[in-house]
Parts: structure tokens; C-alpha cells; sequence
């Protein structure tokens, strides 16, 4: 199973890495925002579906809360209620989870390039055997005696750990991609919220600020190449976001002033 994960996933992401670093002038910076857009790109579809599913369910919100509120007694009338509302209104809840684990093996694949793929030897700045048998045999060649550089033209060795200013950044990319998706829930009227509903909303307005303090505190403690892909992921991601909500907001009827009624 590690080999056929090496063979499909890791190695190709791993020499495309190395490609680009020799293309861009052995720029690692580079060659890492190059290679993160190429793989959002490809992901393109299954994110926005991610999207569409996750807009769907906010949008169905109301309506589900009023149907947990009416038959809050009957848990099992309850079950068949809602598997009727997801069936009448073609919203399945685990849509939005598909297109992220069609993605997370790229993304396992991804993190173990940028922590483990770039480990160098000491003395002599090249590759460690461990990792050079990974490249096919044209940049195995070269990169067998060739060493890697992991400083960028800005400046940053991003092989060090400690970044503050890339983990900052990161943090407020996923604080605003936090808050762009959630929206506020509008409760049926004169239906007081239940306390397992009330325990969600502050959950939710928790993990909007935990999450970015999170991508700070990991982002300072990754080596400065996995947060700067972090970074360009999560700006991507915001990027896509706008580009989804102004499509959603084409696409939502006009509202129309209704006529007056005649006397």
C-alpha cells in the first residue's frame, strides 16, 4: 500500500516539486506557489462542489430547525421527516465531505513532500539517499551531486521552522475564508432555540476564531515551505470563495415587488 501511495501520489508530486525548483532558477519559493496553484487547479471542481453543497445546506437551514423543533419528541418521526425534506429537496448532508476525501490523499501526499521531500544532507547541501530514490532518473542524476538550496529570493530558508510572519498570514487567510462561509442561522419564528442548538452556534463562533489561532500556532512550528503552501492554499481557497458567491448571487431569483391587491 506505501508503495503504490509512493508510486501514484507522492513521486509525481515529489519530481514536479524538483522540476519546478530547476526551472524557476532554484527558487523553492517558486517552485512551491507554483506547484500548490497547479494542484488547486486541478481540485477546482471538487472544492466548488464542496461549495455548492455547503451553500445548499445553510440555505435549508431554517427549514431542517423547524422540522428538529416541531418533532423534537419523536426522534424516529423525526429521522423519516428529514430523510423526506433531503429527498424532496435534493440536498444530501455528506455532499460536502466527498470532494474533501477525494482530496485528502493529495493532501497527505503534499505534506509529506514539503516536510520530509527536501531533507538534505548536512555536509554536503544534497539530497538524502532516502529521498533521492524517489526521483526518476534524468533529476536523480543531476540532484545526486547537485545541491538544494532552500532559501527563496526573498530571503526566507524555508526549511527553517519559525516563520511568524508567513504563520500570520496564513492565520488571517483562514480567518477571513472562516468567515466569508458562515452565515448567520435564521430560526423559525416564535420557536425558541433548543440548547443543543444554542451549544452549536457557540461552538461554531469558536472554531471561526480556533481555527486561524490554530493555523498560527501550527504554521510557526511547520517548516517556513509548509506554511507559505498553506498560505497560498488557503488565498486560493478565499479566491475561490468570491468567485463562487458572485456566481450564487447571479443566480438567486430577482425579487419582484408583488402588485397591489385591488379593492
Amino acid at each position: 500500500m506505501i508503495e503504490l501511495f509512493n508510486t501514484i501520489l507522492y513521486e509525481p508530486l515529489f519530481n514536479a516539486l524538483i522540476y519546478f525548483y530547476r526551472t524557476f532558477g532554484d527558487d523553492m519559493g517558486i517552485a512551491i506557489v507554483v506547484l500548490t496553484l497547479i494542484i488547486k487547479i486541478v481540485l477546482f471542481v471538487p472544492s466548488f462542489s464542496s461549495l455548492k453543497a455547503q451553500r445548499a445546506l445553510q440555505e435549508t437551514q431554517p427549514k431542517i430547525e423547524a422540522l428538529k423543533q416541531k418533532y423534537q419528541h419523536d426522534k424516529e418521526l423525526l429521522g423519516r421527516k428529514l430523510i423526506e425534506f433531503y429527498k424532496e429537496n435534493k440536498v444530501n448532508p455528506l455532499s460536502s465531505c466527498l470532494p474533501l476525501l477525494i482530496q485528502l490523499p493529495i493532501l497527505i501526499a503534499l505534506y509529506r513532500v514539503f516536510f520530509g521531500g527536501l531533507e538534505t544532507n548536512a555536509e554536503t547541501g544534497t539530497l538524502i539517499s532516502n529521498q533521492l530514490e524517489h526521483l526518476y532518473t534524468p533529476l536523480q542524476a543531476i540532484y545526486a551531486v547537485t545541491p538544494i538550496k532552500t532559501a527563496t529570493l526573498g530571503g526566507i530558508d524555508l526549511a527553517i521552522k519559525g516563520n511568524y510572519i508567513l504563520a500570520i498570514l496564513a492565520g488571517v487567510g483562514q480567518f477571513v475564508s472562516s468567515k466569508l462561509m458562515s452565515t448567520k442561522k435564521v430560526k423559525p419564528a416564535k420557536v425558541p432555540a433548543s440548547s443543543d442548538e444554542n451549544m452549536t452556534a457557540a461552538l461554531n463562533k469558536q472554531m471561526l476564531y480556533f481555527l486561524p489561532v490554530l493555523t498560527i500556532v501550527f504554521g510557526v512550528q511547520f517548516p517556513a515551505g509548509v506554511t507559505l503552501y498553506w498560505l497560498v492554499s488557503t488565498l486560493f481557497t478565499l479566491l475561490q470563495q468570491i468567485y463562487f458567491f458572485k456566481i450564487f448571487q447571479k443566480k438567486l431569483p430577482q425579487q419582484q415587488t408583488p402588485p397591489p391587491n385591488p379593492t
